[in-house]
């Protein structure tokens, strides 16, 4: 969904119009424990995305200001995606999305290394994660 169509003025419906499909979190994920990836990185993913939702889920997300696609070093037909500071400001709803899912969804058993360092101090984790990803931000529009 393009930016300016809502359905309407509530901000969950309105969020949910942006990354309210099965995707577009993933791809948010990715970024937030990768930092930044290629096309061809996202379709390496256990998921295993298809190439045009993925092409439609990566431009949606680029359009809202969630994502941004930077040229990649010494190859100019590559991009290189990287969390926004509004796509980096979805880290803590992501990490709660991801805790309820581990707790009522997933086997505890295999949880993510991810997981284990929120859990062992949640503030710190998401003021080092939100830090690193602001700073890089910082460091790459220089």
């Amino acid at each position: 969904m393009k930016s300016g169509d809502k359905r309407s003025d509530c901000p969950i419906s309105s969020s949910l119009d942006i990354f309210g499909d099965r995707w577009s979190l993933l791809i948010v994920r990715d970024l937030m424990v990768y930092k930044t990836r290629t096309y061809g990185d996202f379709t390496k993913s256990a998921e295993r995305i298809a190439t045009n939702i993925l092409a439609k889920r990566l431009q949606v997300l680029e359009d809202n200001g969630i994502i941004i696609k930077l040229p990649y070093p010494d190859n100019k037909v590559k991009g290189l995606y990287k969390l926004s500071p509004k796509g980096v400001d979805l880290i803590p709803a992501l990490v709660e999305i991801a805790l309820w899912g581990e707790k009522y969804v997933s086997n505890p058993n295999e949880g993510s290394p991810f997981l284990k360092e929120v859990k062992k101090n949640k503030t710190k984790f998401l003021k080092n994660i939100m830090d690193q990803l602001s700073a890089d931000d910082a460091a790459t529009s220089d």
